[in-house]
């Protein structure tokens, strides 16, 4: 395969033209797809920085649509349920590994109870050692952002690990949680705001939107990897013709 330019030959090699043809919609679409990432990242973040600046909601106790009130600043009143407290394993603050506390928090004239992200609370020396939790008893009002836990987990977990009530948990399972407690659970948790006082320990709390700046610098870096390809494929494919005389 082979073309005159002038003084130039186009002749690409047939191995060029197939890797081409897969890295170039590869490359793109990677591209894409962490631009994507990122645009999602910044209505994410448009919708926490919108919420925080505003009253915080009344949080209703039918939720038909619990993705509608992500990021949403909320408040309720209730009382916390220690009985099925948990802790979320390997949480780490200033380079200290630690937990998150989650307390049940029965909502006041209902039957009904929301899960509160308490904060971070250190660990012990060893890993098994867990630390003691203060609860204030008295009626409490949450005010904090939703949070609603992802269904996509991964874990080396067995089936009979699931279905055992433990304390300590790898990952926030809301269905997991849901068949394991005699409670009626909204699908949600709630992070308490950092100015609270309700019961709260350390909250730095983190958004998926902090990433931004980090899926946009990959997808230019994938873009830049599209635009080298080609230039590779036509510096290779490109050669001075011999004009010869006769």
């Amino acid at each position: 395969m082979q073309f005159r330019l002038g003084n130039y030959l186009f002749c690409p090699s047939w191995l060029g033209v197939i890797l081409l043809m897969i890295c170039i919609p590869l490359f793109i679409k990677l591209g894409l797809w962490q631009y994507n990432k990122a645009e999602l990242r910044k209505q994410i973040q448009s919708s926490y920085t919108a919420s925080q600046d505003s009253d915080a909601l009344v949080l209703p106790n039918n939720l038909s649509d619990p993705d509608a009130w992500k990021y949403k600043k909320v408040k309720v009143k209730g009382q916390y349920e220690t009985k099925y407290q948990i802790l979320l394993d390997n949480q780490v603050e200033n380079n200290i590994a630690g937990f998150h506390v989650i307390t049940p928090l029965k909502l006041d004239g209902t039957h009904q109870y929301v899960l509160i992200n308490r904060g971070w609370v250190a660990g012990g020396n060893h890993h098994t050692e867990t630390p003691n939790i203060v609860t204030p008893n008295q009626m409490q009002e949450i005010i904090g952002s939703v949070w609603v836990p992802s269904k996509k987990i991964f874990t080396l977990e067995s089936d009979s690990e699931k279905n055992r009530w433990s304390t300590v948990w790898q990952h926030m399972d809301m269905d997991r949680y849901q068949k394991n407690v005699p409670l009626q659970v909204l699908p949600l948790l709630i992070k308490l705001d950092p100015k609270s006082n309700a019961g709260g320990f350390v909250r730095n709390w983190q958004l998926p939107a902090s990433k931004i700046a980090t899926n946009m610098g990959y997808a230019y870096q994938w873009f830049g990897f599209t635009i080298a390809s080609i230039l590779i494929f036509l510096f290779t494919s490109i050669k001075k013709a011999n004009n010869t005389k006769t």
